[in-house]
């Protein structure tokens, strides 16, 4: 984003009244001196991890699998304190098998999917078990929504097991996703930052296995 400074000179002779703050500091000293226009970054931020239906909206997948596609993850559901919902956290899957070896466990890849206008979240995409109709169905949607605007929903109202999908009555409704540059490995380290089980010290997997955690 970028915004511009337009900045207009004074032609004219007479003498101009400067105005006095009537703070105890002049602001006037922190004017930018980068000149009319200043770049404003746009800071990289932790995204939602969503299955599709959960979007409840038109979604898009990156179409490049390789560089906005994961490979297959594990993960545990962690109970938090203060919070109905449990925290979904990456863990390591050897850690997982000798620490924790009745927890359920989670594995799935993530892709970079958006709503339109760019409101972009962490898709979860099946990777095991896909002879499951949900699983299965969930799958054929991710595919479908790298190449246009879906939307996504339960078809157990119907009495039926699995996902459906619709399209955007016309594609152009929305503008093309602004996907930027950073990859998908990037987008999920910071998303899971402070959500990740490396090894046997971490509090999170001491409240798994309902250790005592020491505070500092």
């Amino acid at each position: 984003m970028t915004s511009k400074l337009k900045v207009i000179e004074d032609t004219t002779d007479e003498p101009v009244s400067i105005i006095k703050p009537s703070c105890k500091f002049d602001p006037r000293k922190f004017v930018s001196k980068r000149g009319a226009a200043v770049a404003v970054e746009v800071l990289p931020t932790a995204l939602p991890v969503l299955k599709l239906s959960e979007a409840k909206d038109f979604v898009m997948l990156h179409p490049d699998e390789e560089n906005f596609w994961s490979s297959e993850l594990c993960f545990v559901n962690v109970p938090a304190k203060g919070q109905k919902k449990d925290l979904l956290h990456l863990i390591d899957d050897d850690l997982a098998a000798l620490t924790i070896p009745r927890k359920p466990l989670l594995r799935f890849r993530l892709a970079l999917a958006t709503k339109p206008y760019d409101i972009q979240f962490l898709a979860i995409v099946p990777s095991n078990n896909l002879d499951n109709d949900w699983n299965a169905s969930n799958l054929r949607a991710c595919e479908a929504a790298k190449a246009q605007w879906i939307e996504v929903f339960s078809l157990r109202e119907e009495n039926r097991e699995g996902y459906g999908f619709s399209l955007a009555e016309n594609q152009d409704a929305f503008p093309s996703p602004n996907w930027g540059t950073q990859n998908i490995w990037d987008s999920i380290g910071i998303t899971f930052d402070g959500r990740a089980i490396e090894d046997a010290n971490s509090d999170a997997l001491k409240r798994l296995r309902g250790a005592k955690i020491s505070v500092a």
